[in-house]
């Protein structure tokens, strides 16, 4: 037997263990090529077909047309924070963009390096323990784009619902949760994720991006940056990360044959209920970080009475094979990342633990 823990650190993240299994089968040979995927040519057949099957596969998954492409690329979310105003935030423009934690700082710290950007709304005077009301938000006279993060790894908070923004494109980084829950994709113009939560291993970002959306991108640009560029070469205008768009695809398989994104919904909200019910029995020693009606079924942070117990929680957990419970360091606190591959006897065990350790120690 493998000895394998329940891995709760929030990115790179845990992977289904189907894949794992199935990479390691193919690792030396795949397919009868003689080859690791790893030593295949990215211009090869066999791996043409692996990156046309990854992006029909994400298409299908979220439940959109041919009206939108998928790109494979590199440099994680945080190139995307200057990729976006590179190619939609010409002179004259400013983007709008939601602060809701630290990431979505991050993506407006960048565009403003580039070009002008607005503050439509912020939940840090809140310490970001919410997402703002539709009514809060207050859009710019024209955005080139509003900006949103739709799930908050560090401070524990989800949007449950779409902001409305009339005839302007709406862009998100969905990096902690795509595929995790139903939600109407068609909304986005723009949806860019790192792999390493709920997608594959670091490495690869990938980038959903409507046709039309494509055409208003700038022209002027390094092409490495253009998403013009990327899409006309099929993500293969240099040599991608061959290895994680593999495994990307076979995590998008696994995600389908689950029974797919809303599957996928039903299973994660009963892996979070599990430890929130822990958190809101224990009666005060755990208290969460988010309101509840804003809490995220991915990143699921509370604190303990003091820094001693977080500690000595860390530790006993280790024990337990739980693993990667610490929180951000910005935060404190503990942090339980719950993505698709969690399965559900690591929440289980988690919640055991949790209801254990605040009887013991409350």
């Amino acid at each position: 037997m493998v000895y394998r823990v329940f891995n709760f650190y929030p990115g790179p993240a845990t992977l289904p263990l189907p894949v794992l299994e199935q990479a390691q089968k193919e690792f030396l040979d795949y397919r009868g090529s003689g080859m690791s995927v790893m030593e295949t040519s990215h211009r090869s057949k066999e791996f043409e077909e692996i990156i046309t099957s990854a992006e029909s596969l994400m298409l299908e998954l979220l439940d959109l047309s041919d009206d939108y492409r998928v790109l494979f690329l590199q440099g994680g979310a945080s190139l995307q924070f200057a990729m976006l105003p590179l190619n939609y935030l010409p002179a004259g423009t400013a983007a709008d963009y939601v602060l809701t934690g630290v990431f979505a700082e991050k993506a407006i710290q960048e565009a403003g390096r580039l070009g002008k950007t607005n503050i439509s709304a912020s939940s840090k005077d809140n310490k970001y323990r919410n997402i703002p009301l539709n009514e809060e938000i207050k859009l710019s006279e024209s955005p080139a784009y509003v900006h949103i993060t739709t799930n908050n790894t560090i401070y524990g908070t989800q949007w449950k619902y779409i902001p409305e923004c009339g005839e302007f494109p709406l862009v998100a980084d969905m990096s902690s949760d795509i595929l995790s829950r139903k939600i109407d994709m068609s909304k986005f113009s723009l949806v860019y994720a790192g792999a390493q939560k709920n997608l594959g291993p670091s490495g690869v970002t990938t980038v959903i991006i409507s046709k039309t959306m494509l055409q208003k991108a700038q022209d002027n640009l390094p092409m490495i940056l253009s998403y013009k560029v990327h899409a006309d070469a099929d993500s293969l205008h240099n040599t991608p990360p061959t290895f994680s768009v593999y495994m990307l695809k076979l995590v998008l398989q696994w995600v389908k044959e689950q029974g797919g994104v809303q599957a996928m919904d039903i299973f994660n909200q009963k892996k979070a209920d599990l430890i929130y019910e822990a958190i809101d029995n224990s009666g005060g020693f755990y208290k969460g970080h988010a309101v509840r009606e804003d809490r995220s079924t991915m990143n699921i942070t509370f604190r303990l009475p003091n820094e001693d117990h977080e500690k000595l929680f860390v530790e006993e957990a280790k024990k337990e094979g739980l693993i990667g419970l610490k929180g951000h360091r910005s935060v404190e606190g503990i942090r339980a990342s719950v993505y698709n591959a969690m399965p559900l006897e690591g929440c289980e065990t988690l919640s055991r633990f949790m209801t254990e350790f605040a009887k013991k120690k409350g």
